[in-house]
């Protein structure tokens, strides 16, 4: 129980703001050795230093002839960039597999989502941001392109065409 009200004084003391017109804090230990905060001094106490507390002083006023509150126009226009591949790597990878990666600018918008595709085909489903990992990829040339989608599946934007070479060494 005094263990429980020494640490309530002592938050109470913490939380308190102290100011110099304020009552003088003292700092003693009882007979379980457990120290006491109070602002009675008892003989052998000592008086608790405090430094003034930092004060901010802010204008409660907001002049809202500064503020534009005027609707702005958002620019809705996105550039979809293939980053990795570069065009015309060639990829050495006998399991046939690449990562894909893009920039989508500006930042990308929730609901928005990106279409792979492979030699002009959708490949897999479009996901919400533009990294692919693709598998078990032929040999060969292919192209890749992404599509940028806005909620309603519609291509609100579309990247470069990028080449890139497939190359599997043959089981003989």
């Amino acid at each position: 129980m005094i263990r429980l009200l020494l640490i309530v004084l002592l938050t109470i003391s913490i939380i308190m703001p102290v100011y110099s017109n304020s009552a003088s804090i003292y700092v003693w230990r009882n007979e379980l050795g457990n120290m006491v905060f109070s602002d009675t001094p008892k003989p052998g106490a000592e008086e608790v230093t405090i430094k003034t507390a930092n004060v901010v002083r802010t204008n409660s006023r907001v002049e809202t002839k500064l503020l534009d509150i005027t609707p702005q126009n958002i620019n809705k226009t996105y550039d979809v960039v293939i980053t990795i591949p570069k065009n015309n790597a060639t990829i050495r990878d006998n399991t046939g597999s690449i990562f894909i990666q893009s920039i989508i600018k500006p930042v990308f918008k929730r609901g928005l989502t990106i279409q792979l595709l492979l030699d002009g085909k959708a490949y897999s489903s479009p996901q919400i941001h533009g990294r692919f990992s693709l598998r078990n990829i032929d040999r060969g040339e292919h192209i890749i392109q992404m599509e940028l989608m806005n909620e309603k599946g519609e291509v609100i934007a579309l990247s470069d065409e990028i080449t890139f070479y497939m190359h599997r060494a043959s089981g003989r």
